[in-house]
């Protein structure tokens, strides 16, 4: 019997006059591996950060086991949910073993007056830190590169340190936003595994991705949003043979398909939405300094 992890239910979000999703529903099961596609402007991103606490929904809720999550970044991601981001958000000139750090702060108890004084309770609880953060970096193969410079490794092992970094946080549901997102076809393949990898230890995993032989070969299901609307969900099969995925990809209108001018209008207020400074959630974002 399935359990779901993450329940999205008539999630609608709104830029002014702008709807950049609409009414959709979406559940990932515990142990499953789910890919939410569509093409440019069809509001995947916005419907992850509606799920992350990033965005409120104008309508709609996001539960996480059966409870609502608040909006919240840093509340979610100490709920359970942990995410990467399209764009890499590492810190740069921290080293690869303290960005890994970095994300169990949701997990810690130790306060301000406990890393001050650095009594006996905020050694240990460091050190247990630090021995989880090197288990995750021996996971990603990074460990022989714990002290070195985030900003010092190639393209596709700061894609995994981000990765890594997400895992810190202990989550039981990991999302992935085009994980391989410039990467050959070498490193495509080992992300593959990576995700694999994340789903064995019991972590169900919602990833976007425009790369389809990669969401075809790893999902459980797969979504398709198209103009912020839910157009089709299934196995792989059931939605590589659909003639209206086909079409939408395709640029080939079908009933009910945007326009041209609707379409940049989302991207336009997406951009704006993204482009915003996001006050209370820099540290929950991870955002390079």
């Amino acid at each position: 019997m399935t359990t779901p992890v993450l329940e999205a239910r008539d999630v609608t979000m709104r830029f002014g006059g702008l709807t950049a999703v609409r009414s959709v529903d979406f559940t990932v099961n515990s142990g499953e591996i789910v890919g939410l596609i569509g093409p440019n402007g069809a509001g995947k991103t916005t419907f992850f950060n509606c799920l992350t606490g990033l965005y409120v929904p104008t309508e709609g809720k996001v539960s996480y086991k059966g409870t609502v999550l608040p909006p919240k970044p840093h509340l979610v991601t100490q709920a359970g949910i942990a995410r990467t981001f399209q764009n890499i958000r590492l810190f740069a000139n921290m080293t690869v073993l303290e960005n890994v750090l970095v994300g169990r702060h949701t997990r810690t108890k130790e306060g301000i007056w406990s890393a001050l004084l650095r009594g006996p309770g905020f050694k240990k609880a460091e050190k247990a830190s630090e021995e989880r953060s090197m288990e995750l970096l021996e996971f990603i193969g990074l460990a022989h590169k714990r002290d070195h410079l985030a900003r010092n490794l190639p393209y596709g092992e700061q894609r995994k340190l981000e990765i890594a970094r997400a895992l810190a946080s202990e989550p039981g549901l990991l999302l992935l936003d085009e994980p391989t997102a410039g990467m050959n076809p070498q490193e495509t393949r080992a992300t593959e595994e990576l995700v694999l990898a994340i789903r064995d230890k019991g972590i169900a995993v919602l990833l976007i991705e425009h790369d389809m032989r990669f969401v075809f070969n790893l999902s459980d299901r797969v979504a398709v949003l198209v103009q912020g609307e839910k157009l089709v969900e299934g196995t792989p099969e059931v939605v590589q043979a659909d003639e209206r995925v086909v079409a939408a990809y395709l640029g080939t209108p079908f009933e009910g398909a945007p326009g041209d001018e609707e379409v940049a209008e989302v991207e336009a207020a997406e951009a704006v939405a993204e482009a915003a400074p996001a006050d209370s959630t820099t540290s929950t974002r991870g955002e390079a300094q």
